[in-house]
């Protein structure tokens, strides 16, 4: 009898296998990332089958967190309007940069995304550009702030922060703060209930949960906006933290290189719909587009002249939006490519289009870690250069500490900031932002900037690279292998 149950048991374990099976070819896109899945749950069934219910499940399809944003149809119109003419006045202004990127501009566009013009847009390097301007524009705030972020941190940058918007409150300022439970788990305790009981409205982006924990874990919420009063707003890669911020009284033990952007204008208009779409899925609130919160251009900071779209992507979003917003600024360049990306873990398509870029005779350069905080991920990072030196790209490797920066420079007329890296994670898992400049003096002045930075770091030596022992090279494939999950 007990034979018969086993045989049972037996039975029916195979047959969960198979039906697990089924539903990664189903649900999975990626064919690297379905066979990595199948592999692991033929081969190491039980952890195999918690893996992918953990990690593997497409929630993009599934729409497991949809946009709450609550819009009366006659606001709705009036921003479907407003983005239609705005976008198309912008378009029209006949800029060289905008016009070499029309079809990047289109798809962002029909993603639901603004052109904007009359923004004012300044490039911080490090948290020694930014925090004084956080700081700076924080204390203007008359109506609103609205923050948004992956890592907040209790120490000393947290906290100056967090005392000028408790500050702010009791000026009459509304104060909203979302936070990764993840990324900010060292505020849990102290500084949010410091927070909640001045009157700033703080909730985690999705609390995690034992029962749900590896899910939530998975799925993060990576971005770093803030927003004052609808006019102004920070984005970029720079979180909250001491180590973010190159004081010697910090102590810090490396070296932080990141990049950030200030934006005033209408370009601010689609962030303070991302952070309103976030504050109502975790707040469980109804905010609904206002004057307010989308305050009329004419009311806005003094004009500028600079073109500013944005790619933003997440389990929420219908398509990868950053990840096809970068492979068509890839395909866009004519003649150079300037990358820089603390995680390289491109896939395919990505790696695929810098081949073709490169074959094509536009000159490719690539700044990565040499310092990396993840020892597998730059090991898994490392498998992939061969390919696109043998292509011509150029890789550089940076030394004077950690290169956290996620940008990229088209021909000197495009720019990429934001929060995505250039892996899986960014492109498929994580909520990010990337704000898009169309304008050559920005592009300029970051392109400069990126050759500074390769002041400081190490250029990979094809020959070298290509020569490097077996044993090593086979390590670092078999890293790759584990890249769909990473």
């Amino acid at each position: 009898m007990n034979w018969s149950w086993l045989l049972v048991a037996e039975v029916l374990y195979v047959i969960l296998v198979i039906l697990v099976c089924m539903r990664v070819i189903y649900d999975t896109r990626s064919s690297t990332k379905t066979l990595a899945y199948l592999l692991l749950i033929i081969f190491l069934p039980v952890i195999g089958m918690f893996t992918y219910f953990s990690f593997g499940i497409n929630y993009r399809r599934r729409k497991l967190y949809s946009k709450k944003l609550q819009m009366n149809e006659a606001m709705e119109q009036s921003l479907n309007d407003q983005i239609q003419t705005s976008s198309l006045e912008a378009y029209n202004q006949g800029k060289v940069s905008v016009a070499n990127n029309d079809r990047l501009f289109h798809y962002l566009l029909k993603e639901g995304s603004p052109l904007t013009g009359a923004n004012q847009v300044e490039l911080l390097l490090n948290g020694e550009e930014k925090f004084p301007r956080v700081l700076e524009q924080l204390r203007t705030a008359k109506h609103h702030i609205h923050i948004e972020y992956y890592i907040y941190e209790n120490d000393e940058t947290g906290n100056a922060i967090a005392d000028l918007l408790i500050e702010k409150v009791q000026q009459g300022v509304e104060v909203r703060f979302i936070y990764d439970d993840f990324g900010s788990h060292s505020i849990r305790r102290k500084l949010v209930k410091r927070l909640r009981s001045a009157g700033v409205k703080a909730f985690p982006f999705h609390k995690i949960i034992f029962i749900a924990l590896a899910n939530r874990l998975n799925y993060r919420n990576h971005r770093k906006i803030i927003i004052i009063d609808g006019h102004t707003a920070f984005v970029g890669g720079i979180n909250v933290s001491n180590k973010y911020w190159n004081k010697p009284e910090f102590n810090n033990k490396l070296y932080w290189r990141d990049t950030h952007l200030m934006i005033r204008g209408p370009g601010v208009y689609y962030l303070q719909y991302l952070f309103l779409a976030d504050w109502n899925f975790c707040a469980g609130d109804q905010l609904s587009i206002n004057e307010q919160f989308f305050p009329a251009p004419h009311t806005l900071y003094q004009p500028g002249n600079t073109l500013v779209q944005t790619a933003a992507s997440g389990p929420d979003s219908d398509q990868p939006t950053i990840l096809y917003a970068m492979l068509r600024a890839i395909s866009l360049a004519k003649k150079e490519l300037l990358i820089t990306t603390p995680y390289f873990i491109p896939g395919e398509s990505i790696m695929e289009a810098l081949i073709v870029a490169a074959y094509s005779g536009i000159r490719i350069r690539i700044l990565v870690p040499g310092i990396s905080d993840s020892l597998l991920v730059n090991t898994a990072a490392n498998s992939y250069y061969a390919t696109l030196l043998k292509a011509g790209v150029e890789i550089y490797r940076y030394k004077k500490g950690f290169v956290h920066a996620k940008t990229l420079v088209s021909d000197r007329n495009l720019v990429m900031v934001g929060t995505a890296n250039m892996d899986h994670r960014s492109f498929d898992l994580n909520f990010e932002v990337n704000a898009l400049v169309y304008d050559a003096p920005i592009a300029d002045q970051l392109a400069r900037a990126f050759e500074n930075d390769l002041l400081d770091a190490e250029q990979i030596d094809a020959e070298k690279w290509l020569s490097r022992p077996l044993y090593i090279q086979l390590f670092e494939k078999t890293c790759r292998l584990l890249s769909p999950l990473l």
